[in-house]
């Protein structure tokens, strides 16, 4: 029970419950208040708002929390599951009035669920279609004022007319080392971790400025910590990241592989996606979606029209040099050597 406690308590500290005590995105925090105040003044469902970001920013939580404020109930699903427009249908009209309804990857959802979508974001109703062939009706359905909230990680998926029947866009930044310092304190705190202050700073430092990742590198921490019966001080939490290949900057096992491939084996590129992916025995989506955008963001490598390279704080984080020769001799090259789709 006490373990059981312990992780609820955990998962407390993931989901704030409220606005104010949500930490970090200031400029959205206050944007969405005065939505949510708005409506209430208005007696009205707040408008729709779309969540845009990386993940593990906080884009569930933020839904939650807009449904808790305007006192409505949740109902979640995802863009995966609605594939077709009777699923979304479905939904849609078991809705009761004021309902919150949460999306998550809702670049992902049907294009014929997002086209019905479009009639009931904007005049609560959808047109169920009855029949088939030359004999078909279509029937009005009126559906009850609900708000949508959908989440993406990918913005530039949704189609423009989806995309402005939003009323509100927040596009979640990452967050800074201080932020993630609050973050794990207040963590920390519901289970009943003491951490040095010295500690915490270790693991925002290497949390790739997301709430989700510094949590789950607490959590490991207070596994270690428990299980070598020490205290979390600074020196722990270095062992423990060092046990689950995580470095000073938050490298991983596999960001480390796609460094040193790029380093070693192409002399620090220009080298294709595919060809890249390949090499450290993954899929090319996992290399861009998940692997690159952090590397390119902390200025370890960049993307060319040729491909990607290292840059000189990529060469200096693993210790190496570049060669000088080959280099020179692959910049020669780069203006006659042609160019492949599959390298882009």
């Amino acid at each position: 029970m006490m373990g059981s406690e312990a992780e609820l308590a955990f998962e407390g500290a993931l989901r704030p419950k409220s606005l104010a005590e949500f930490v970090g995105q200031q400029r959205v925090r206050g944007q969405l208040q005065l939505l949510l105040d708005a409506a209430t003044i208005q007696n009205r469902t707040p408008d729709h708002i779309l969540l845009a970001g990386p993940p593990g920013l906080g884009k569930t939580t933020l839904a939650m929390i807009v449904a808790h404020e305007s006192g409505r109930p949740l109902r979640m699903s995802s863009g995966p599951a609605i594939q077709h427009a009777g699923d979304l249908a479905a939904v849609l009209s078991s809705l009761v009035p004021g309902e919150v309804l949460f999306v998550d990857e809702i670049h992902r959802m049907a294009r014929s669920a997002e086209e019905l979508l479009y009639l009931a974001m904007e005049d609560f109703r959808i047109d169920i279609m009855v029949g088939k062939g030359a004999g078909a009706t279509s029937i009005p359905l009126d559906l009850a004022p609900f708000t949508l909230v959908g989440a993406t990680t990918r913005s530039g998926l949704l189609p423009n007319p989806l995309r402005d029947r939003f009323g509100f866009t927040a596009h979640l930044e990452f967050y800074d080392a201080d932020e993630l310092v609050h973050v794990l304190r207040r963590a920390a705190a519901m289970l009943e971790l003491s951490v040095e202050d010295a500690a915490l700073i270790e693991i925002a430092n290497r949390s790739r400025g997301t709430p989700r990742i510094a949590n789950r590198l607490l959590r490991r921490v207070r596994d270690y910590a428990l299980v070598h019966g020490g205290e979390a001080n600074r020196a722990v939490v270095r062992a423990a990241l060092e046990l689950y290949d995580v470095d000073e900057l938050g490298l991983d096992r596999l960001d480390r592989a796609v460094m040193m491939i790029l380093l070693t084996r192409f002399n620090g590129g220009p080298v294709g996606l595919n060809t890249l992916a390949v090499s450290v025995g993954e899929e090319s989506e996992t290399i861009e979606s998940v692997v690159e955008p952090f590397l390119v963001r902390i200025g370890l490598i960049i993307r060319t029209p040729r491909g990607r390279m290292a840059t000189r704080e990529g060469w200096q984080h693993f210790g190496m040099q570049p060669r000088d020769d080959i280099t020179a001799r692959t910049a020669q090259k780069s203006g006659s050597q042609p160019l492949f789709e599959d390298e882009l």
